[in-house]
């Protein structure tokens, strides 16, 4: 089910923490731009009343970012980051989702139907660009 998440708990700010930098300060700066930023929006997908992945948006009009999607670790593999990312889009009327994702994740966007691109690298870390056009 989804739920938008006004308030950051714990457990939410830990699912989005899997997706971020493993860097202390710019974590907390991170969950502090979804408290304070109006463009900044968190989802979360709950089994049982409980969190099991949340994402963390820039939502601008028809389209957004991700910028951090985390799930709990025995819940991964189970389609719940795809059907946040779709019940968000639809509940917002989104017509395009993007992400910029790394090696790691970058098999997520594309089992999700996202089209990716190469992007800039950073570093020694390869970047790819994400895109996912949608109906509204």
């Amino acid at each position: 089910m989804l739920c938008s998440a006004p308030i950051l708990t714990p457990e939410i700010a830990a699912l989005l923490g899997r997706a971020m930098f493993p860097d202390p300060e710019r974590m907390v700066r991170a969950l502090e731009a979804y408290r304070t930023e109006a463009d900044r929006k968190v989802f979360v997908w709950m089994v049982g009343g409980e969190p099991v992945c949340a994402a963390g948006l820039r939502v601008a009009g028809p389209e957004a970012e991700v910028l951090h999607i985390g799930t709990r670790l025995d819940q991964v593999g189970r389609g719940f980051g795809h059907e946040l990312l779709r019940g968000i889009a639809a509940s917002l009327g989104l017509s395009q989702l993007t992400a910029e994702t790394d090696e790691d994740a970058v098999g997520f966007y594309r089992r999700g139907g996202f089209e990716v691109r190469n992007a800039p690298n950073r570093g020694e870390r390869r970047r790819f660009f994400c895109t996912l056009s949608l109906e509204r």
